[in-house]
């Protein structure tokens, strides 16, 4: 079963980028990307009933890294991944 997952930016500078993420707006959790050290963490975890929250930070963290090497850093405003 496919499902998406929602990105939406919060804020970026040179050495960071912050993204809500989660299945919808009402569930989000909060990552972050380190340009600098090319290292994510999760600041939040999203919390779904019966979905382990590393299944959202892991898809979310596989498209953060994608945007920094494949996309020359380019980080949109709002997204999904599908995953």
């Amino acid at each position: 079963m496919a499902s998406l997952i929602l990105l939406v930016k919060q804020t970026e500078d040179d050495e960071k980028v912050i993204y809500r993420f989660g299945p919808n707006e009402r569930k989000m959790g909060l990552i972050e990307m380190n340009k600098i050290k090319e290292s994510v963490k999760e600041l939040e975890p999203v919390q779904v009933d019966g979905i382990s929250p590393s299944f959202f930070f892991n898809k979310a963290a596989q498209w953060l890294v994608r945007c920094l090497f494949r996309e020359g850093g380019k980080f949109p405003d709002r997204t999904t991944v599908e995953s």
